[in-house]
Formats: structure tokens, sequence, C-alpha cells
């Protein structure tokens, strides 16, 4: 059960790296198209008119998926920001009670959104809404995705919900304390190695002075 959730999380942060490559493949092709244009219109005196209709639109959108399907991988890796001030000055058991009520809440907040989102995708496909521009978009469509990606990161927070009330260390606890100690690590590391040079005497000025 363990490595299909891990799965699922991995491919949903494929699913959003794939849409951002999307963004940049369209407005890399767009500037290129208006660098055709450019040159077109400086030789000939007339611009070709080469535009990718409604790419802005699609960009936005590509946008959106790549937000949503991007949070519950983020989630897993503790890269959410995440405010500890309190935590880190309160007794273990109590800190690992603010974790479970913690994890209770935004699990409740993120199925609450799936629903809602979903209920909107619903009732976008029934009125057939549709973005407006040069290319219409059913609406049901970006938010069917927004919609699946809020529901894998429900499942991302059900996951770290029942692992701490199993007694087990949360996946956003667990990566978030390694980041930081791997950054205290790098930091003091750094620190011993500047006063390991300053205290060997050497650099622009040792000896006598010179």
């Amino acid at each position: 059960m363990r490595a299909i959730l891990n799965r699922l999380y991995e491919v949903s942060g494929l699913i959003a790296a794939a849409f951002l490559v999307a963004i940049c493949a369209v407005v890399v092709a767009q500037v290129a198209l208006n660098a055709i244009d450019r040159v077109a219109g400086l030789l000939t005196g007339s611009a070709i008119g080469l535009v990718i209709p409604s790419y802005s639109t699609f960009a936005g959108l590509f946008l959106a998926a790549a937000s949503f399907f991007a949070l519950p991988y983020a989630f897993r890796h503790g890269a959410h920001i995440r405010v500890s001030l309190v935590l880190q000055h309160i007794p273990a058991g109590a800190r690992r009670g603010c974790d479970i009520l913690g994890a209770a809440i935004v699990t409740l907040f993120s199925a609450y959104f799936t629903w809602y989102m979903g209920v909107l995708a619903l009732e976008s496909h029934a009125f057939g809404d549709v973005t407006s521009g040069m290319v219409p978009v059913a609406l049901w469509i970006p938010q069917g995705a927004m919609t699946l990606g809020l529901g894998v990161l429900t499942i991302a927070c059900l996951d770290d919900l029942v692992v701490l009330l199993l007694g087990g260390e949360a996946a956003f606890n667990a990566e978030g304390q390694q980041l930081l100690a791997g950054r205290d690590e790098g930091a003091s590391g750094s620190a011993a190695g500047a006063m390991g040079r300053s205290t060997d005497g050497g650099g622009p000025m040792d000896g006598d002075g010179r």
C-alpha cells in the first residue's frame, strides 16, 4: 500500500512537471513567432501576424493544473511553508498532539475543497461553460484537473494523519526536519571551516601584516 501511495504522489508531481514544460513550450513558441513576425515586418514592410490562438489562456490553464497537481508531491516532501515557532518550544507529547490536530484540520479543508471543485466542474459541464478567447475551452476540463490534484492532496493529508495516529512520523515533518538539519550542518561546516582558516594564520595579511 505504501508503494502504491508513493507512486501516486510521484505521478502527480510528474504531471505537474509536464504542465510546466507545456507552459514553457507555448511561451517559447509564441516568442519565436513574434520574432519571425518582427523580421518579416522589417524585410517586407508588413507583419505576417503569426500567433498561437489563445496562447495566454492555455498557459494560464496549464499553470492552474501544474499548481494543483504539485500540491500532494510538495506536501509529502515538506516543501510547503510550515510555521513551527511554537511547536519547537513545547514538549514532544504536546507537539505530537498539535501535529495530529493540524493534520486532521488540513485533511478536512482539503476534502471540502476537493468536493467543492468537483461540484463546480460538474456544473460547468452541465451548463457548457467555456473560456473567453479565440479558442473556447470547456471550463470543466481545467476544473477537473484541479479536482484531481486536490483529491490526491486529500489522500496525502489523510495518509499522514493515519500515520500519526498509529504512532509514526508524518512525512512532511520528517522531510522538513531533514532539510533543516542539512542546512544547519552545512552552515556549521562553513563556519567551522572559516574559523579554521582564520586560526591557521592564513589570509592576505599574515606575519608582519603584509
